[in-house]
């Protein structure tokens, strides 16, 4: 999202960049062409333009008008206030992969969920408990709990499977960040007997 002086949900850092975070390009990396996606929060569509260079197709959810001017380039954009009470603008919509990054509003969680197709992965990257020592944002509500992320997906346990998480300090020293990488089992398939396939860990 675009910068905003109350920070609601642009969760601000001085590490801004309009690069791809390279968490999601890490895991991305593996979806084919055509694959559906998904950018909660997108902004100006970082990560929606790296997505539609690969030949996948991208949505964007943001609030902002000014910035969804820009990720339309790059893909199909949905205007919409996720924090204002209104219900999901995309209820009934699964994709190949969710991903959001530097946003956090824990109303959305079960929304993240339900919008991964069984197959697909959700890719969650945003600033922990502990950051508000090095900068902003520096509130708790918009920091992720000690292992968040992995209680968000608790109650659903038996349909995800981990592929990678992270939670702490960045060896620059600039950032503490929660990131987790997750695929969702499946119809009829337990996460222990996931095909390896779907395991591989990027390189």
């Amino acid at each position: 999202m675009s910068p905003d002086p109350a920070m609601p949900s642009a969760l601000q850092s001085p590490s801004w960049s309009d690069a791809p975070s390279s968490w999601i390009c890490r895991f991305a990396a593996s979806l084919a062409p055509g694959a559906s996606v998904l950018d909660v929060a997108c902004g100006t569509g970082r990560h929606m333009a790296w997505l539609a260079a690969r030949g996948c197709r991208v949505t964007g959810v943001d609030r902002d008008a000014s910035v969804l001017a820009q990720a339309a380039h790059h893909g199909s954009v949905v205007q919409a206030d996720l924090e204002d009470g209104s219900p999901w603008p995309l209820t009934g919509q699964v994709y190949d992969a969710v991903l959001v990054t530097h946003y956090l509003w824990r109303p959305l969680f079960p929304h993240l969920l339900a919008s991964v197709r069984p197959g697909g992965m959700l890719l969650y990257e945003t600033f922990a408990a502990g950051h508000g020592r090095i900068g902003r944002p520096a509130r708790p509500e918009f920091l992720l709990r000690p292992g968040e992320l992995l209680q968000m997906l608790a109650g659903e346990a038996q349909h995800w499977r981990v592929l990678a998480y992270e939670d702490g300090l960045e060896p620059e020293g600039r950032r503490v960040m929660q990131r987790l990488a997750a695929r969702r089992m499946p119809a009829g398939i337990e996460p222990a007997d996931l095909p390896l396939e779907l395991m591989r860990l990027p390189a």
